[in-house]
């Protein structure tokens, strides 16, 4: 990452057009998130919706991921949920369907078809989760027992069911928009803008329980005492520096790769020479990205979502199951993770074996290794010490094996490490109201999120800028500097 580059960049006009639409369109999508949804009674199903959010995992994650639109009952709650959903089920179509294959391999147009029959998937998958959330949160709020709700009228359901499907495929327009007009992936731009606008909201959670002085002050020494909780402080200073310790193995894990050196055969076209040229082809350690942790805790939500269909039901009948799925994939909390009962460890169990499996999964999706060999063997590239064609397929597919055996199983530790630490915290100072587990999580898509918008507009940088540097300080970024230092030491001689 070059700095000097991008503030350079700052200057041209295109760069600061693009920045604009994005820090625009990121406004408008946090305007949004505070337009509540035209439902009877939306305060109180609001602040209902507000005391019964932390009771579970499947509530917490999905507000973290909408930026705090279901804590709201905003018009975007829904999210950005359905287009992922229709996304991956155009991937896997993708895969099955050998015409849907000849489209995706068809170049820029067949791309665009692709991309138009997912957004209309996305409509109805809008309708059928809006539905699903206004019954799941009023019944949620019903059993809670804080307040009473009246039953919605038919023209509500269809006016609030209308208005979040809208403003469902509105945020997909919107991130569609910065991938188009703006830097980065949009989509992945727009959850890393709901990530961090709850960020403030956790540091005041942080700070009010420093300030608690109901137990004790800090005392160091008997020197000088601090007006802090000092179980707080000494929890915040341990979790703080770990923190950085992962993010910082975290980094530099997801911008670890293997670099495989292609040669191309040299061939001769009448009295012209071509190829004998070497190029890389870079192989990440972790290639899915973060995508492997998305895809595991929306899986994971799915039997806790149905058991809370079943539990409102009111069917006797179906209590018992429903209670168990509730329970059996509810994420443990510093309070419940104590190793009493074995049905603590089967959320974090399935966590860790589910972000490995759908790693192998996306990889296998985002890295066509038959495709590779084939466009290396028609440029005429190969690797060296391997033939082109099926041996190098294998060759190509042996290795990526290999980084995502090690690559998936480090994205698993690091996934199920706040509950580790929401263990140790409990058993160590007996606090029992921390969610590390949707934060761990936040963390993990906002450093993924993070580098890869910073590798675009260092790219996006690199080529406005261009031309304004001299070869030399492309290659060493000191050039310049170092020749002016040399001519004023020999004006001065």
């Amino acid at each position: 990452m070059d700095w000097r580059i991008i503030f350079r960049s700052l200057k041209n006009k295109d760069m600061q057009k693009r920045l604009l639409i994005v820090t625009g369109i990121i406004v408008v999508y946090r305007l949004l998130a505070h337009i509540p949804v035209p439902l009877a009674e939306p305060t109180q199903l609001r602040s209902a919706i507000s005391s019964v959010l932390g009771q579970s995992d499947l509530g917490g994650i999905l507000n973290l991921l909408s930026g705090g639109a279901l804590s709201s009952f905003s018009l975007v709650l829904v999210g950005l949920s359905p287009f992922i959903t229709a996304s991956i089920i155009i991937q896997l179509l993708t895969k099955a369907i050998p015409k849907l294959e000849e489209l995706h391999k068809d170049g820029e147009s067949g791309r665009r078809k692709i991309q138009q029959w997912t957004r209309v998937i996305t409509v109805p998958l809008a309708v059928v989760q809006s539905i699903a959330f206004i019954f799941i949160l009023r019944q949620t709020v019903l059993q809670g027992g804080t307040t009473t709700l009246g039953d919605p009228t038919a023209m509500e359901w269809i006016v609030s069911v209308t208005a979040m499907t809208a403003g469902s495929v509105l945020l997909m327009w919107l991130g569609e928009l910065i991938t188009e007009q703006g830097i980065g992936n949009g989509i992945s731009i727009v959850i890393f803008a709901g990530i961090i606008s709850q960020m403030p909201q956790m540091a005041a959670t942080i700070i009010s329980s420093l300030t608690d002085t109901s137990s004790g002050s800090l005392n160091f020494f008997n020197w000088f005492t601090i007006p802090v909780n000092p179980v707080m402080f000494w929890t915040v200073l341990a979790m703080a520096i770990a923190g950085l310790i992962v993010l910082y193995f975290l980094v530099k894990i997801n911008e670890a790769q293997r670099v495989i050196t292609i040669n191309y055969a040299k061939r001769v076209h009448g009295n012209s020479n071509y190829g004998d040229v070497k190029s890389i082809l870079p192989v990440k350690l972790i290639a899915a990205g973060v995508i492997p942790v998305i895809f595991a805790v929306s899986f994971l939500s799915l039997p806790q979502f149905i058991g809370q269909v079943m539990k409102a039901s009111n069917n006797p009948d179906l209590l018992p199951t429903a209670n168990k799925l509730i329970i059996w994939f509810q994420a443990p909390n510093a309070g419940s993770f104590t190793g009493a009962t074995a049905e603590a460890f089967i959320y974090p169990t399935l966590y860790f074996l589910l972000v490995i499996a759908f790693t192998y999964f996306y990889t296998g999706i985002v890295f066509n290794a038959n495709e590779i060999a084939e466009n290396l063997q028609k440029q005429g590239g190969f690797i060296e010490g391997i033939r082109p064609g099926v041996q190098t397929e294998k060759y190509l597919m042996r290795t990526v094996n290999r980084l995502i055996l090690f690559g998936s199983i480090v994205l698993g530790i690091v996934a199920i490490l706040p509950f580790i630490a929401e263990y140790l915290t409990y058993h160590l100072t007996g606090l029992k109201g921390l969610r590390l587990s949707i934060g761990g999580t936040g963390v993990l898509i906002v450093v993924s999120v993070g580098l890869e918008t910073l590798r675009q507009i260092n790219s996006r940088a690199l080529m406005v800028t261009y031309d304004d540097f001299d070869p030399d300080e492309l290659v060493n970024g000191r050039g310049k500097t170092k020749k002016r230092r040399l001519l004023q030491k020999l004006r001065k001689k």
